[in-house]
């Protein structure tokens, strides 16, 4: 299963090649995330990255996943929301108001209902 991310606010851009940094740090996740370009326009030299893909399967994957994830959006500053696709569910975790991405992001994958959080 693969999980999607994709951010909404400040410069999305550079969050999404932040976040992939930050994922991409973290030994457990090694070799599982893949940058998604987005499509190019007719007008535009080339893609900018559009969203972050994550191979999930057994090992732990997910709870590191949803642990690195929780605690790369405390160290936002600015208003960021992450959308997390995983198992035909989307949520969308508002960096200054969700109190338990980890909960959350663990339900999402566990193809759990997600409660408000």
């Amino acid at each position: 299963m693969d999980a999607v991310i994709g951010i909404r606010g400040g410069d999305e851009i550079g969050e999404l090649a932040a976040l992939a940094g930050w994922l991409r740090a973290e030994r457990e996740l090694e070799g599982a995330i893949q940058l998604v370009r987005g499509d190019i326009a007719e007008t535009e030299l080339g893609s900018g990255l559009d969203v972050i893909s994550v191979a999930v399967g057994s090992g732990g994957v997910g709870v590191a996943l949803a642990q690195s994830l929780s605690a790369w959006l405390r160290t936002r500053r600015s208003d960021v929301k992450v959308t997390f696709t995983a198992n035909g569910r989307r949520v969308e975790i508002d960096a200054r108001r969700v109190k338990d991405p980890v909960g959350l992001i663990t339900q999402v994958l566990s193809g759990d209902d997600v409660a408000e959080n």
